[in-house]
C-alpha cells in the first residue's frame, strides 16, 4: 500500500515537472536563439524527460485495487496533466519555435483615420442638449388660437430679393447721354427791392435779386483735389415763368456716367451771364474751386472766373457765432428759418450713393441725394433774405442804444 502510494506520488511529481518544462521550453528556446545571435553558440541545457499518455496509463494500471478510490482520482488527474503535456509538445506547430504567433504586416487603415478625425471634429458627446422648455399657462391658452390662425391663413410667398428688379430710374429728363435735368418751380416770389450787401461787409452796394444764382454741388468726395468730381450741380434763382408765374426756379444737373461730365459743365455754363452774382454756403472755398478745376481738366472755358460771389457762411458766423452749437447750414435751417428736414440723406453719404449707382445698384439713394441738394439751394435763397433783414435789425438796435 505504501509502495503503491509512493509510486503514485512519484508519477504526479514527474507529471508536474513535465508540464512546467513544456511551458518554459518556448521561452528558453527564444532566449537561446537571442543569445546565439549576439554572443555566439551556447551549450543547450539538458531537457527533462517527458512522458507520453501511454506510459502513464500503463504505470497507473499496475496500482492494486485496494487503493482504488484514491488511486483512480489521482490517476485521472495525472492523465489530464500528461495529456496537457502532450498537447503542449505540439504547440510548436501552431505558435512557431519561439512560442509566438507569426506576425502579419499591418496596413494603415485610411478609412479608420478619417472616421477618427471626423469624430474629433464633431460636437462632444458630453455636451448636453438643452431640454425644451415647457410652455407657460398663457402660451398653452393661446396655442389653439395660433394654430387655428395658421390653418386658416393663406400663405403669402414674397419673391426673393434676387428676383426683384433693381430700380435704376432717375428723376428728371435726360437731355444728353448720361445727363439728367431736374426742374421745379416754387411759388416764392423774389424781393421787390434791391438787397443790401451790408451784411457781407459791402455797405455801399445793393444787388438786384434777379441776378443772384444760388448753387451747390454734390461731389464724389469731401477732401477736394483733382480726383474729386461733381456729379450734381443744383442752382436756384428768382424767375418769372410765363406759365407758372413769379417764383423760385430750381434746376439740377446730374450725371449717371463719368463721360457725361463735360456735357454737364457746358450746360451749367449756359445758365451764367456776365452779370450773374453767385451765392453759396462755403462755396467760395470748396464748390467754386472744384468747378474751376473740372473746367480746366475738361478744356472748357471757365464761366466762373470774373463773376461776383457772395458766400453766406461768413456773415452767418459773424451774426450767430456762439448763439447756437455751430453755424452749419442744417443748424441755421432749424434755428433761424424753422425748417426741419424729414428723411434727409446727409451730404456725407452722397459719394457712396452715387458710386453704388455706378456699380449697378439701385437709384433710391441717388434720388434722396437729389432731394437733399434741392433743399440746400432753396434754403440759400431764404437765408439770403433773412441775413439781410437780421443785419438791418441789428444796425437799428445799435443806433437806438447809441442815441
Amino acid at each position: 500500500m505504501s509502495l503503491d502510494l509512493a509510486k503514485l506520488r512519484a508519477l504526479q511529481k514527474q507529471a508536474g515537472r513535465s508540464d512546467a518544462m513544456a511551458t518554459e521550453r518556448p521561452a528558453r528556446e527564444r532566449d537561446a536563439a537571442s543569445a546565439t545571435a549576439f554572443a555566439g553558440p551556447r551549450r543547450a541545457l539538458p531537457a527533462a524527460p517527458m512522458l507520453d499518455a501511454a506510459t502513464a496509463a500503463a504505470s497507473l494500471a499496475a496500482v492494486p485495487d485496494t487503493a482504488a478510490p484514491t488511486a483512480n482520482a489521482a490517476a485521472a488527474s495525472a492523465t489530464h496533466r500528461v495529456a496537457a503535456v502532450a498537447d503542449a509538445s505540439g504547440a510548436d506547430a501552431i505558435f512557431g519555435p519561439d512560442g509566438l504567433a507569426p506576425s502579419r504586416p499591418q496596413r494603415t487603415d485610411l478609412d479608420a483615420l478619417r472616421r477618427l478625425i471626423a469624430l474629433r471634429e464633431r460636437k462632444p458627446a458630453g455636451a448636453a442638449t438643452p431640454a425644451p422648455r415647457a410652455p407657460s399657462a398663457g402660451a398653452r391658452d393661446r396655442a389653439p388660437t395660433a394654430r387655428a390662425l395658421a390653418h386658416t391663413a393663406t400663405p403669402v410667398h414674397a419673391p426673393a430679393l434676387r428676383d426683384r428688379p433693381i430700380d435704376r430710374s432717375l428723376p428728371g429728363e435726360e437731355i444728353a447721354p448720361g445727363l439728367h435735368l431736374i426742374q421745379a418751380h416754387l411759388p416764392l416770389p423774389g424781393p421787390r427791392e434791391a438787397l443790401s450787401l451790408a451784411f457781407a461787409k459791402r455797405p455801399d452796394e445793393c444787388l438786384d435779386p434777379r441776378r443772384l444764382l444760388f448753387f451747390d454741388t454734390e461731389t464724389t468726395g469731401l477732401a477736394g483735389g483733382t480726383g474729386t468730381r461733381a456729379f450734381m450741380i443744383g442752382a436756384a434763382d428768382w424767375h418769372d415763368d410765363p406759365a407758372l408765374g413769379d417764383g423760385l426756379r430750381i434746376r439740377q444737373l446730374m450725371i449717371s456716367t463719368l463721360s457725361a461730365e463735360a456735357a454737364m459743365l457746358r450746360e451749367f455754363a449756359r445758365w451764367l451771364a456776365p452779370d450773374t452774382v453767385l451765392s453759396s454756403y462755403n462755396g467760395r472755398c470748396y464748390d467754386a474751386p472744384l468747378l474751376n478745376t473740372r473746367y480746366r481738366l475738361a478744356r472748357i472755358a471757365n464761366p466762373l472766373s470774373g463773376l461776383d460771389h457772395v458766400d453766406l457762411l461768413f456773415p452767418a458766423r459773424r451774426l450767430y457765432r456762439g448763439v447756437w452749437e455751430n453755424c452749419r447750414l442744417a443748424t441755421l435751417e432749424r434755428e433761424l428759418l424753422r425748417i426741419l428736414r424729414e428723411d434727409d440723406l446727409p451730404g456725407s453719404q452722397a459719394p457712396a450713393a452715387w458710386l453704388q449707382f455706378l456699380r449697378g445698384g439701385s437709384s433710391a439713394l441717388l434720388r434722396r441725394v437729389a432731394a437733399h441738394n434741392h433743399q440746400d439751394v432753396v434754403t440759400l435763397a431764404e437765408l439770403m433774405q433773412r441775413l439781410v433783414l437780421a443785419y438791418a435789425q441789428a444796425q437799428a438796435e445799435a443806433a437806438l442804444q447809441e442815441s
